[in-house]
């Protein structure tokens, strides 16, 4: 329930209309109920708060409304065509992939929400404005709603200044970067748990037998989140042992398999059991249209892997961008060396595992992480030595059974670096910076980027 609850929230965080449209909702309930209680109270007010309301006629709150609310329906025009701009230029100048991280931005949902609030409510209390000679009853001027809605005024003004100071630093490149980094830790730390121990034995992780039955789901899509406590309920249930070969992140296909099933005993599921499990497993997997980070630890590893490739593009052309982007994903990878990747495994009451969830392992993470920019910026030699640090900071950090993703890593650079033309001092330094990760993976003797033409790397 949980994360469900986590999803949910998710899926209202990244779009732009639920606050807005909360926010449209209230002012409309202010604009109605206001005015009747302003009449009931307005003669009882004490002189020092009547000093500070409006104190104008039926025509003067009609002009002050009108104002308002023709003013705040440009400004709001101007901010939704701000945000869309800004919007294009992430997917355009960055990535698609951050788009998400625009339309989640609570400042700019809380700056659309009061634009349209002020907006509906100074209209609103428009129509409760009455002349002297107009309807029965006799003049009334909401004084306190008109207040109130001058305030609202105020405070938009002020939003807008915010506004646009606020656009102004989220279009930056590193505000963006930082974002997705922070959101990719949030995620890491709620779904993955610490290492083991050094000393402590790896848990064993059953394979299906030959006779399991394969496990499919009806839609297409990405694999957004996993009801865990819902698959150990089938399993404990069906006496059944489940795995899932696929993790949040990957992309289903209808009809095909994601995982299998079989007895916890080691015997065959009947047809008509397969059939029900099947149905009930399809139930907690949950498809969506695009990647999401409530359980998805790779999502902020792509999107800031995506920076990187755009910015390596003949269109961009911006190799600082991509320096930087690999160091944030340095520091992911870095993280992601202090959590358990393994295979996720759901236990029963008696401690008996019933669920296998397969999850990427660090090689996995660490592949996503560098492969892409090591093929894109092969041919400039800083982002090259910034690869070459992401692997030392990662040699730091990697336990021993950890060490041959590196040394795999060091490998397949230092191809890439044999593979280019580049000036014996910059060889040098690549040469200098693979000593220091082979001296912390304890490999005395390891492949070496060696000089173009016989040129000494020393």
């Amino acid at each position: 329930m949980s994360t469900w609850l986590a999803n949910t929230r998710d899926v209202f965080r990244t779009r732009l209309w639920p606050v807005p449209t909360i926010a449209v909702v209230l002012a409309l309930v202010l604009g109605v109920s206001i005015p009747g209680f302003d009449s009931a109270i307005d003669e009882r007010l004490p002189s020092t708060v009547s000093n500070w309301i409006f104190e104008g006629d039926a025509d003067a709150a009609r002009s002050l409304l009108d104002a308002i609310a023709s003013s705040l329906i440009t400004v709001t025009a101007l901010t939704f065509s701000l945000t869309v701009v800004t919007l294009q230029l992430a997917s355009s100048q960055f990535s698609p992939r951050l788009l998400r991280t625009f339309t989640r931005d609570r400042f700019v949902q809380v700056t659309l929400a009061l634009f349209l609030a002020t907006f509906t409510y100074a209209l609103t209390v428009l129509r409760a404005v009455r002349g002297s000679g107009e309807g029965q009853g006799g003049e009334l001027v909401p004084r306190v709603a008109v207040t109130l809605a001058f305030i609202l005024a105020v405070a938009s003004v002020l939003a807008l200044v915010l506004f646009l100071a606020h656009l102004t630093e989220q279009i930056r490149v590193e505000t963006m970067l930082r974002n997705v980094h922070r959101d990719a830790v949030i995620t890491m730390r709620s779904v993955l748990t610490p290492s083991a121990s050094p000393g402590d034995d790896p848990a064993f992780v059953p394979d299906a037998p030959a006779h399991a039955q394969a496990l499919s789901v009806d839609d297409d899509g990405f694999l957004t989140w996993v009801d865990h406590s819902g698959l150990l309920a089938i399993a404990v249930e069906e006496e059944a042992l489940l795995l899932l070969d696929v993790h949040p992140g990957s992309f289903l296909v209808r009809g095909t398999p994601v995982g299998s099933v079989w007895l916890a005993d080691g015997g065959r599921l009947s047809s008509e059991a397969c059939e029900r499990i099947t149905d009930r497993v399809a139930r907690c997997i949950h498809v969506g249209f695009e990647r999401t980070s409530t359980q998805d630890v790779g999502f902020g590893l792509r999107q800031l892997v995506d920076v990187a490739n755009k910015a390596l593009s003949p269109g961009i052309n911006d190799p600082t961008t991509a320096i930087h982007a690999l160091g944030h994903i340095s520091a992911l990878l870095c993280d992601l060396a202090d959590f358990d990747l393994g295979a996720a495994l759901l236990r029963d009451e008696d401690d008996r595992i019933r669920v296998v969830l397969h999850r990427p392992d660090l090689a996995s993470y660490v592949d996503l992480g560098i492969s892409q920019p090591r093929r894109y910026g092969a041919a400039d030699p800083q982002v090259l030595q910034r690869i070459f640090q992401v692997l030392l900071d990662l040699s730091h950090r990697v336990g021993p059974d950890q060490r041959s993703v590196v040394r795999d890593q060091l490998e397949r650079l230092t191809g890439t670096v044999l593979d280019q033309s580049f000036d014996a001092t910059e060889v040098a330094g690549f040469a200098a910076i693979t000593r220091q990760i082979e001296g912390n993976l304890g490999s005395p003797e390891a492949h070496r980027p060696s000089s173009p033409a016989g040129t000494p790397t020393q």
